[in-house]
């Protein structure tokens, strides 16, 4: 249970601080900007794997955590619950946005700027990228040493400055699908639920493929 409590505090946490910024970037008239948005994205995800990353592994993602599962770093019946206190911690961080700012009408959700194919192969790659690095950089389901949210939190950063103006660079299905629930942006849903777990599913692939003899921790 404690690390179910802890996936539930880790992802309230990303969301709330991540589309948090986007909704105050878009009440202040940009005195965030696209930059600040993206550091902190990468900031509260390196915050979280070093606050509860020897507890639950700070997954924060429905898409990592599968990604977990299909590399057998993590007992499959473990991922249902995980997923579920990932999804309660995004509807709550986004209900409180809701509150807070009740006149936005986006809450962050993520949305494309071009096609939703662009953006879609592009969440693809991104989420390939942000878990082939986990994967690397982990033991079992959990992180390993102080390199492990350095190594995160700048991919998550990373990915979102430059593929942020396109395809929102979400990376996560819980952090897209609670914003768009709460504020009614659900056209484009289906990228952000369908491409991060095709992205983490091929990284767990890649992974077998160059460290067959794995240990799993």
């Amino acid at each position: 249970m404690k690390k179910y409590v802890a996936e539930v505090i880790g992802t309230f946490a990303l969301v709330f601080c991540g589309t948090g910024a986007i909704v105050i970037d878009q009440t202040t008239g940009g005195s965030i900007g696209h930059l600040g948005i993206s550091i902190t994205f990468g900031l509260i995800v390196l915050a979280m794997i070093y606050a509860i990353g020897d507890i639950s592994g700070a997954h924060l993602n429905p898409a990592v955590t599968i990604g977990f599962t299909l590399a057998k770093r993590m007992e499959a019946k473990e991922a249902v619950p995980y997923i579920v206190a990932q999804g309660g911690g995004a509807f709550l961080a986004s209900f409180c946005l809701k509150i807070l700012f009740p006149l936005n009408q986006a809450l962050g959700s993520t949305l494309p700027s071009g096609s939703e194919g662009q953006s879609f192969v592009l969440e693809v790659i991104l989420t390939f990228f942000l878990m082939f690095v986990i994967l690397n950089v982990s033991t079992g389901a959990k992180e390993k040493g102080i390199t492990a949210g350095i190594a995160i939190g700048a991919t998550v950063a990373l990915d979102a400055l430059f593929a942020g103006p396109i395809c929102g660079a979400s990376m996560n299905p819980a952090r897209s699908l609670a914003p768009a629930i709460l504020s009614g942006n659900t056209h484009a849903l289906w990228i952000y639920l369908c491409a991060p777990v095709l992205g983490a599913s091929m990284a767990a692939v890649a992974m077998k493929a160059i460290r067959p003899a794995e240990d799993k921790g």
